[in-house]
């Protein structure tokens, strides 16, 4: 039986990167409202955030390498970071000077410290600069990540505990 991960991950990773190009193509064409930053505070078209042992995968790669030939200019934070160590000044500066955030929710996605404050300085932004959100639910059921449930509720337990 042939796999076919392989040909959907590739249609899903081009059909987001259609759509983040018609979104920087209809937000560059729209005036800024005042409540957003102006034009020269963007320095990405995307921030895209996901766990880090989700970056080798086939989905991921094709994301990034798709959003690259479409020349939409993409942050993926490329570093490992060690227990106890805080996202970095470059990774909040760089969502804050991104137009859109892809959020890739995967599995362990939620069990991830840096990928809760990530999400948190997104959704600020999305606040504060209607940054344009895009969640992506991979392999996850997007169920379970409104409703804390399933693999994603031990996570979310844990997180309220904080």
């Amino acid at each position: 039986m042939p796999d076919d991960s392989f040909s959907s991950s590739s249609s899903l990773a081009a059909s987001t990167s259609n759509s983040v190009d018609e979104y920087s193509r209809s937000s560059m064409a729209a005036k800024t409202s005042a409540a957003s930053s102006s034009s020269s505070d963007w320095r990405y078209a995307v921030f895209l955030s996901l766990r880090g042992e989700d970056r080798g995968n086939n989905f991921i790669s094709r994301l990034y390498k798709a959003l690259d030939q479409k020349g939409i200019g993409t942050f993926m934070d490329d570093k490992k970071l060690r227990t106890g160590e805080e996202i970095s000044p470059t990774v909040v500066t760089a969502i804050r000077r991104s137009r859109c955030s892809i959020i890739v929710l995967s599995e362990n996605y939620a069990s991830s410290k840096w990928c809760l404050e990530e999400l948190v300085e997104i959704l600020q932004c999305r606040r504060t600069k209607n940054q344009k959100v895009v969640p992506i639910f991979y392999n996850v059921d997007p169920s379970h990540v409104r409703n804390q449930t399933g693999s994603l509720e031990k996570p979310w337990l844990n997180m309220k505990r904080i």
